[in-house]
């Protein structure tokens, strides 16, 4: 067989499992089923709600930069889906990992690697916009997050801000036994205490909340946006893109920032921004409220906990410093002015960006490849760079999921 035909059958192949995959996620997600605890036919097709909208930005974002490629004559391939789920296990997943291509020569012009960069987020991003829109401005009836929650209902109105009052509801009996015992309900609610998800809001879905949802329908929070597929595909794809866009190293957002600062700027602010991001993200890992257990345990588990800390920032910091001491430095200072920002403000950052440091800092890197042709941004690439970092504010959420119990 033709290598370039067997590349294509595999891409087409990676692109069909991942939208088998993505429909079972949405599925999972929207209905709380999962494929191994009697997950139906009409399940998996509901997942398609959330499957077609996602895979639809994905691929809009994937080949923004394949077209832009193609358009300045670079080698480039068609994207690779990676399907991602875990189904069978029972646990939760967006079916996929994302998908990219492959560009298969160096790029030797500032203009160039900008293009290809900024050209995926921004295309994905339109997209997103629109489906926020339309998922805003056609919301179900109240009455469907019953049919997901038949629990709230005994709240009535208002659920969410009667729920928080729970304990004290019970108590006195003052809800509307309508449709559920008191006792199921309470065995519902202690079950869904711990382990319970929800996604950390971005600008763009405050605003959506705001201005575009119908007055007299349920607006889901944070806590329930898993169960309305366009929205949970547009906040994803949202997600991604400021992930895509972080002005650090190589990531798309790294191609914008040496497009409009230049190489010897972004090698600076790249830092920066990095060195920002696993701050907040390790903020609160330790902190002084740990050493209340003096137990041999107690204190065993906090050098544990300082030792895992400290070897993530030092492989984070494997491409901001070439030196092993220079990296065992950073990681120790990073360490010890956060242990102390934290026991005093008492402020928490984001453990979940500690992957994403590591990703970033030993793998793709801080620093972006030098080129040949240096030439400056023109004043509509300069302009387009800017409306990029704007995207990216308004995409980013500093805790795009929080899983509470633990």
């Amino acid at each position: 067989m033709d290598k370039q035909v067997k590349t294509k059958l595999i891409q087409l192949g990676l692109f069909v499992l991942t939208f088998i995959t993505t429909t079972f996620a949405g599925a999972e997600w929207t209905l709380g089923k999962f494929l191994v605890f009697g997950m139906t036919w009409d399940d998996f097709l509901f997942g398609l709600n959330f499957s077609v909208p996602f895979l639809l930005i994905l691929t809009v974002h994937e080949f923004g930069h394949y077209f832009t490629a193609r358009y300045h004559k670079i080698n480039v391939t068609l994207p690779y889906y990676i399907p991602m789920w875990f189904g069978f296990a029972g646990l939760a997943s967006l079916g996929t990992m994302g998908a990219f291509i492959r560009i298969k020569e160096t790029i030797f012009s500032r203009i160039k690697y900008f293009d290809v960069g900024v050209s995926g987020p921004i295309a994905g991003f339109v997209v997103a916009v629109i489906l926020l829109i339309y998922g805003f401005r056609t919301l179900p009836e109240t009455e469907y997050i019953y049919e997901v929650h038949p629990e709230y209902e005994i709240f009535g109105e208002n659920f969410e801000q009667r729920m928080e009052g729970l304990d004290t509801l019970i108590l006195k009996k003052d809800l509307n036994p309508d449709r559920l015992s008191y006792e199921a309900l309470q065995d519902t609610i202690d079950t869904g205490r711990e382990g319970a998800v929800f996604f950390g809001d971005n600008i763009l879905m405050n605003l959506g909340r705001r201005y575009l949802a119908p007055e007299d329908r349920y607006v889901p929070s944070s806590r329930e946006l898993m169960h309305y597929p366009i929205l949970l595909a547009a906040y994803l794809a949202f997600f991604f893109t400021a992930l895509n866009l972080l002005p650090i190293g190589q990531l798309d957002g790294g191609h914008v920032l040496f497009g409009l600062f230049g190489p010897k700027n972004h090698a600076i602010i790249s830092r920066v921004m990095f060195t920002g991001f696993l701050f907040y993200a390790g903020l609160g890992w330790v902190t002084s409220a740990d050493l209340i257990n003096t137990s041999l345990e107690g204190i065993g588990n906090f050098i544990i906990s300082i030792a895992i800390y400290l070897a993530v920032v030092y492989w984070s910091a494997y491409s901001v410093f070439k030196q092993k001491r220079d990296r065992l430095l950073y990681a120790t200072v990073m360490f010890t002015v956060q242990f102390f920002v934290a026991s005093i403000l008492k402020v928490e950052g984001y453990t979940g960006w500690l992957l994403f440091s590591v990703l970033i800092g030993r793998f793709i890197g801080v620093d972006h490849p030098p080129v040949v042709d240096n030439s400056p941004l023109t004043t509509g690439r300069k302009v387009l760079g800017w409306v990029a970092l704007i995207i990216f504010i308004l995409s980013f959420s500093p805790q795009p999921l929080v899983i509470e119990g633990f």
